[in-house]
């Protein structure tokens, strides 16, 4: 099949450009999570969009609806993180660690009572993007330009926090705040990127195209810039393979992510080999 009939659907086109914004917000976002060791939180957030997801599929939500419904939970989840962190004294993995069992446990609970893993709730747990509809595609061209945007506003504060919390504290920087709102971004983007990965891999989709820039750049804008440039690579590429190749969207685009990561670690490698081997 010719490359330009696949970009003649219309469907492909929503799945592209979908893809590409989910990838660079992801990518932009974890560069900030990967620094400050907040990896994982990508991975509990998706249990609890898991959980969501089984609560709005229960009440036969449409499938923008389900979007809808899993934002504030996914949200106030964050949050949730946040505050037994503080006010529990516990570490943030454990907190993230809490929040993760209860969104996995409730999404098990509600999708027996409901009949059990359904076609629809397969479609979210591993990524769908070739179903993406014209309503997702404007919520998601919405929640890209509210996240980017904010990080454009907040981006010396976020960078600030990122390399060092404590000099930003005593700078007057409202740590607390941006943490928060670091926390509920990393929400938007979680639930936005369902659709494209499934929410098994989206944390995949947070931490390794970042992890694959830091291995190249130099310098924390260029990082940023990088890691959007390799997302939007692998998922472009992932789902023309996936669609020519008949093959689950997802899984192309997160094993693309990893080849990107093992030539970028290579090629790091081999530039800081002494030369002549010595």
């Amino acid at each position: 099949m010719p490359i330009t009939e696949i970009f003649s659907y219309g469907f492909m086109q929503r799945a592209l450009v979908s893809g590409v914004l989910v990838g660079v917000l992801c990518a932009v976002l974890g560069v900030f999570l990967v620094l400050r060791r907040l990896s994982l939180i990508g991975d509990g957030l998706s249990h609890v969009t898991f959980g969501s997801v089984a609560l709005a599929l229960a009440l036969r939500a449409k499938p923008l609806y389900v979007t809808i419904v899993a934002l504030p939970i996914v949200l106030l989840s964050s949050l949730g993180i946040l505050k037994l962190t503080d006010k529990a004294r516990i570490y943030g993995d454990a907190a993230i660690g809490i929040v993760s069992a209860v969104g996995i446990a409730t999404g098990m609970i509600l999708a027996g009572a409901s009949g059990g893993f359904n076609v629809d709730l397969f479609s979210y747990l591993f990524g769908n993007i070739l179903a993406i509809g014209s309503a997702e595609l404007i919520l998601a061209l919405i929640l890209f330009c509210v996240v980017l945007g904010t990080i454009c506003r907040y981006y010396h504060e976020l960078f600030a926090i990122t390399f060092d919390e404590e000099l930003a504290r005593c700078s007057g920087i409202r740590v607390e705040r941006l943490n928060g709102l670091l926390a509920v971004l990393t929400s938007l983007t979680v639930v936005l990127a369902m659709k494209v990965v499934g929410i098994l891999l989206v944390s995949a989709l947070l931490i390794i195209p970042a992890v694959t820039s830091l291995q190249v750049a130099r310098g924390f804008r260029a990082t940023m810039v990088i890691a959007a440039l390799f997302a939007v690579f692998s998922v472009v590429s992932g789902i023309l393979l996936a669609f020519v190749m008949n093959l689950p969207a997802g899984g192309v685009i997160v094993l693309l992510n990893i080849i990107c990561f093992m030539l970028a670690y290579a090629w790091r490698k081999l530039a800081s080999a002494p030369a002549g081997g010595r």
